[in-house]
């Protein structure tokens, strides 16, 4: 196994959108839309402005996982006295690759990149699955955090 790491690019995005739908279904999510239009549209704004970065591992020329870092900004606050929040997304690892370091070293990369741009403080969704990689790494649980659905 030769794992190699480099940044998402423009022409990765169509396997990187099945990565993500991957893992989406994964973690329990029910298909009532084709999202992947509205992924294609989000991540070429968003990389194009730099609001969204994401690096890739490899194995070979095959991508094997993925991570995703938005940048996004809300009014200051004690524990964020800038206001810039980066919000992980994307973490996934092929499961053939399970339990090799992959994951950690995308989450460490990802999340240097939400250091370089700023951010005060990085947020995520876990999944079960991802709970153990990010409490491992520092993050800490924050019960406080509910949604309000729009649609």
């Amino acid at each position: 196994m030769n794992i190699t790491y480099r940044k998402l690019e423009e022409n990765d995005l169509d396997i990187f959108i099945n990565m993500r739908i991957t893992q989406l279904r994964e973690e329990g999510a029910t298909e009532d839309i084709d999202l992947v239009p509205s992924l294609k549209d989000y991540y070429n704004r968003h990389m194009g402005d730099g609001t969204f970065v994401s690096w890739l591992a490899l194995d070979g020329d095959k991508i094997i996982g993925t991570s995703g870092m938005s940048f996004v900004e809300k009014p200051p606050y004690f524990g964020c006295p800038n206001g810039r929040i980066g919000l992980l997304s994307s973490m996934f690892t092929d499961p053939d690759y399970r339990r090799c370091g992959i994951g950690k070293e995308l989450l460490r990369r990802v999340v240097e990149e939400a250091r370089e741009y700023g951010c005060g403080a990085v947020h995520i969704t876990a999944s079960d699955m991802g709970v153990k990689l990010y409490t491992a790494f520092g993050f800490k649980h924050n019960g406080n955090f509910m949604q309000y659905n729009l649609n």
